[in-house]
């Protein structure tokens, strides 16, 4: 038996596989490697094979002559004809490789006898194969390597042979993997590995080997996120989240024994801990430390050595740190200074406002600021690998006060009108008979006679101004702006005015997203929640009435997470806001085993977290939202919290 300078690891590695080329390789699940025949690191050149001897020769050069062999991280253009190797096959420019110029005589170039099987166990054997000698260079035409791969118990009974057959120059030096899968007699552990090369020496014939590995093949075993298409999920800290992991194992292993398995910020793979079922629940708490979490199902027949486990494909979630940081101004300000915005925190910063304004950075100057730059300024914060984090600040900039008010008004007696008047920050009218409030911007008056309103304003205690309103009270007409509205933002809706009196004109107003404002049926577009109101004017008696209508505009369709129907009064139900301004739609829910437990069409009835009237237990319920006959399919998972 030999002792090879290559390394045997029973541990998790991940092969990096390229090109299955004429391979017979394992078609169910494979488990981590039992054996991993890497060759071994280190600077040229590695050592010689110690025992089981061929009649290969080694080298110590970087070009082999036929018949012998070479242990290499690295050769360069060997015979002008040989491509240059630069690393081994994982890419490791460390990582020593097998470097053979074949004899001239067919024979075996490589015997090793293999340790630690597990016996009455189906293994996948592998091997990465190149052809060093570069294509149309050297002497034409070539030989090829032409291999034959043999697994024989110690006695020299064959178990397994495969044959790669012609193994073609490439332009571009190529690794190919190839293999075949067998199985272990009851009792056997122990395999010799003879790789014997067919074609005869000479012109060409000349190869690299690396990284033969045996691991254990299986059953094809599924697992997946649930809720989520894909084979990874990010998350960010901060909030608690809850994650359903769902495997199993495909027909063909006998009364299977399942683990959960979890890798930890690469610290490799653990068994979890009483994970043994077809589901696995990972809670994530709000202090949870930012880092990857993978997972997998692996499986093993009764009775049979865990080392042989076969595992699914790997399941990751990263949980990602959330950006933290607080936005300051130096307002209140006067019209005229220089307004200072600035966010704490280390990350690349965006700002947006009033009047399209936008900046980066975490400090911002905006000097001559004048009223019409008060409002909301917003700033978000990103960084790679990180979630954002958003905030805002209100801002105050007070001008010199210019008294405005709206237009002298005309009202049906018993109705009312809103003044509106702007230009400062506090607000005072006389007289006060028949209004709302006298301290605000925008009462409503209600006189029973023809009044005339007169409105201070202030930016400061001594910065006033004022402005006059006549409210002229007549006979009573009435007008009506229809039901309140709610559309998708982009979408249209049509509002449903109607008057009652004689000779009497009327108009909308704003007429902002408005198709049509002489109509009292028109269609409205608004990006945002607006207000429209329908005025008319009597041609003879009544004066002036007017209406409102409010249209709804939701921005997106908001779906929440999470309810807990404990009848407390609080989030009781699971309503979703946007469906009242979606005509066509039909939406289900779904539990943990498919069966549709809830389902409504076109109708906004909120779920009570019921079936049949009997209360469902807390866990995630995934859910279909399909909007307009399949124009738009939304699915997720909705927690119920009881």
């Amino acid at each position: 038996m030999k002792t090879l300078i290559h390394t045997y690891t029973i541990t998790v590695l991940f092969l990096l596989i390229t090109n299955l080329a004429n391979a017979q390789l394992c078609q169910g699940s494979l488990g981590d490697p039992i054996v991993n025949i890497t060759f071994g690191s280190g600077p040229n050149p590695g050592q010689p094979f110690s025992a089981a001897t061929t009649t290969y020769v080694y080298t110590s050069a970087d070009c082999p002559s036929d018949g012998y062999y070479a242990i290499r991280n690295s050769t360069s253009g060997c015979f002008g004809a040989w491509h240059t190797i630069a690393a081994d096959h994982t890419g490791d420019p460390n990582g020593y490789f097998m470097l053979v110029n074949a004899s001239y005589n067919p024979s075996a170039f490589y015997l090793d006898t293999v340790h630690g099987l597990c016996s009455n166990t189906t293994f996948e054997f592998a091997a990465w194969i190149a052809n060093v000698l570069m294509a149309g260079q050297g002497c034409q035409p070539s030989i090829q390597p032409d291999l034959t791969f043999t697994i024989e118990k110690t006695d020299g009974t064959v178990l397994k042979t495969f044959n790669t057959g012609g193994i073609p120059e490439q332009s571009t030096f190529t690794w190919q993997q190839m293999g075949f899968y067998f199985t272990t007699p009851p009792g056997i552990q122990d395999v010799v590995l003879r790789i014997v090369n067919n074609a005869s020496g000479g012109c060409g014939n000349d190869l690299a080997l690396d990284d033969i590995t045996f691991r254990p093949c299986g059953p094809t075993i599924m697992a997946s996120i649930d809720g989520s298409p894909a084979t990874s999920l990010s998350l960010c800290a901060g909030s608690p989240h809850s994650v359903t992991f769902t495997g199993n194992v495909m027909s063909g292993l006998s009364n299977p024994v399942m683990q959960w398995q979890q890798n930890i910020n690469g610290g490799g793979w653990q068994d979890i801990p009483g994970a043994t079922g077809t589901t696995l629940l990972q809670n994530y708490v709000a202090a949870q430390t930012p880092g990857t979490f993978q997972y997998r199902l692996s499986a093993v027949a009764a009775g049979s050595l865990s080392i042989c486990r076969t595992t699914s494909q790997v399941l990751s979630v990263t949980i990602m740190p959330t950006l933290t940081g607080a936005v300051s101004s130096n307002a209140p300000l006067c019209a005229g200074s220089t307004l200072l915005l600035s966010v704490t925190g280390s990350a690349t910063y965006q700002w947006t406002g009033v009047n399209g304004f936008t900046a980066t950075g975490a400090s911002v100057s905006i000097p001559n600021v004048q009223a019409a730059q008060s409002g909301k300024y917003y700033v978000q914060a990103n960084a790679p690998g990180a979630c954002p984090y958003s905030d805002s600040i209100d801002v105050s900039i007070s001008p010199a006060p210019v008294a405005t008010v709206n237009a002298d008004t005309s009202i049906c007696e018993n109705e009312s009108v809103q003044l509106t008047s702007s230009g400062g920050t506090t607000y005072q009218w006389l007289p006060s008979t028949g209004l709302s409030a006298d301290n605000i911007a925008n009462p409503v008056a209600r006189p029973a006679d023809t009044t005339s309103y007169m409105v201070i304003v202030s930016t400061a205690p001594t910065c006033r101004d004022t402005a006059y309103v006549v409210i002229n009270v007549g006979a009573r007409i009435t007008v009506n702006a229809g039901p309140d509205r709610s559309i998708l933002k982009g979408e249209t809706t049509t509002l449903n005015g109607t008057l009652n009196g004689a000779n009497s004109i009327f108009n909308w107003t704003p007429t902002a997203y408005i198709m049509n404002a002489t109509s009292l049926t028109p269609q409205v577009s608004p990006p945002a929640d607006i207000d429209y109101i329908l005025s008319t004017t009597s041609n003879s008696f009544c004066g002036i009435a007017s209406d409102t209508v409010h249209v709804f505009v939701f921005p997106d369709i908001y779906i929440p997470n999470a309810f807990t129907p404990n009848r407390d009064g609080h989030n009781d139900t699971w309503h979703i806001p946007a469906l009242k301004a979606i005509p066509v739609f039909e939406l289900s829910v779904f539990n943990r085993w498919g069966q549709l437990i809830y389902h409504v069409k076109n109708n906004d009835i909120s779920w009570n977290g019921q079936f049949k009237g009997i209360d469902q237990p807390s866990g995630g319920y995934a859910y279909m939202l399909n909007i307009g006959n399949g124009k738009r399919i939304l699915k997720g998972v909705v927690m119920l919290l009881r």
